[in-house]
């Protein structure tokens, strides 16, 4: 993971993985802090949007970057050498069981990973390009 943050913020997240999977690079702003905070995230895409989903290799805790947009769901993402500002959308109902179906087809591992995680709500958010989608302010909670 850290050699993935190295690359992926040197190439403007062109590449990230070993580019082996669509992955993009998302900044945040940390909750506690108020500073930047960057990680790599495999995605799916989903119209203009991005599908990124809260697995923390299936660990029994909250990845500090879904906690992030929980608080402040406005972040920037690194895809194919473009920063993009988008706005975090927490999936939930039958969207959320639509964008969990894309997300196992591109890596059948996040299935182990719901096992992993020891019944910890796995979350998927639909990152939406800033100016579309739905009005701002925070994600629901769903």
């Amino acid at each position: 993971m850290p050699a993935d943050r190295v690359v992926g913020r040197l190439t403007r997240g062109r590449v990230v993985a070993l580019g082996l999977i669509p992955s993009l690079v998302i900044t945040t702003t940390g909750r506690r802090s108020g500073k930047p905070r960057s990680n790599p995230l495999l995605y799916v895409p989903d119209g203009d949007a991005y599908v990124v989903i809260g697995s923390n290799w299936g660990q029994t805790t909250q990845p500090g970057w879904a906690m992030n947009l929980l608080a402040d769901p406005t972040a920037e993402v690194d895809v194919k050498g473009r920063r993009v500002p988008v706005r975090a959308d927490l999936a939930s109902g039958a969207e959320r069981d639509r964008l969990w179906q894309l997300l196992v087809m591109e890596w059948p591992a996040y299935r182990t990973y719901v096992q992993r995680a020891g019944g910890r709500e796995i979350r998927i958010f639909r990152l939406v390009p800033a100016g579309r989608g739905a009005p701002a302010g925070p994600p629901s909670a769903g």
